[in-house]
């Protein structure tokens, strides 16, 4: 049976993959940083292993990774989905906003990556798909360190990519549109309404839809597929 270890799997596209890879017949951990009961609920609801970690703290991520080896074995496939948003004019983000920015979303997967890939190396296996977005790829105003973080996962996911994949391990990003989760929620309906009539399919994409995606590039259906980026974005 294999094992995927997922983070931020506690709500919106993380939480979405806990489901389908349980429903997939997987063995699922996931980490969380806050809410403990949400995750708890997620974890008694798929028989995941839900591990309360702050990807900004090496030695948490580590003991995270040790817990799902324990728990599970080694892991097969990483879903690096942890992440955070936050809109601001350029001139106005701080110092501070870039480093938890770049912490969380580019730092964030890079530990995670770094606790679990000694096993994926000892087997000469295993999938690893990080989450960026269409943002990373086209950029986005009032979001520029968002954006950045972002673009620098893709850099990490293609630079992985040729340098494990002689080891025999795949390394792929996926990249969501506008997706109706907990971070789109900021946005008042009337801007939903306008991504909407943006996106060529014409509505908003859904947790579930960019799951499937996840779960596709993890899987052996995908095993001939690494470097590359999956924009599930409705044509946006």
């Amino acid at each position: 049976m294999h094992t995927v270890l997922i983070t931020g799997g506690s709500r919106g596209i993380g939480a979405a993959c806990v489901q389908a890879f349980a429903r997939a017949g997987w063995q699922v951990a996931f980490t969380y940083r806050e809410n403990r009961e949400r995750a708890g609920a997620l974890a008694r609801q798929t028989g995941a292993l839900a591990l309360c970690a702050d990807l900004r703290e090496d030695l948490a991520v580590r003991r995270a990774a040790a817990e799902v080896v324990s728990h599970f074995g080694a892991v097969d496939a990483l879903v690096c989905n942890a992440g955070v948003a936050e809109q601001k004019m350029f001139q106005d983000i701080t110092d501070e906003d870039w480093q938890r920015m770049l912490d969380v979303n580019l730092l964030g997967a890079v530990r995670t990556i770094r606790a679990c890939l000694p096993d994926m190396l000892h087997a000469k296996c295993g999938s690893i798909v990080t989450i960026s977005s269409m943002w990373g790829q086209s950029g986005a105003s009032c979001e520029s360190h968002y954006a950045a973080s972002k673009a620098a996962l893709i850099g990490l996911t293609r630079s992985l990519a040729l340098e494990l994949g002689p080891s025999g391990i795949r390394v792929n990003c996926v990249a969501p549109g506008v997706i109706d989760t907990d971070m789109n929620a900021v946005h008042s309906a009337e801007t939903m309404q306008a991504l909407a009539a943006e996106t060529p399919l014409g509505r908003i994409g859904t947790a579930d839809e960019v799951a499937d995606s996840i779960l596709y590039l993890c899987s052996d259906r995908a095993s001939f597929i690494t470097g590359q980026v999956l924009g599930v974005t409705g044509g946006f």
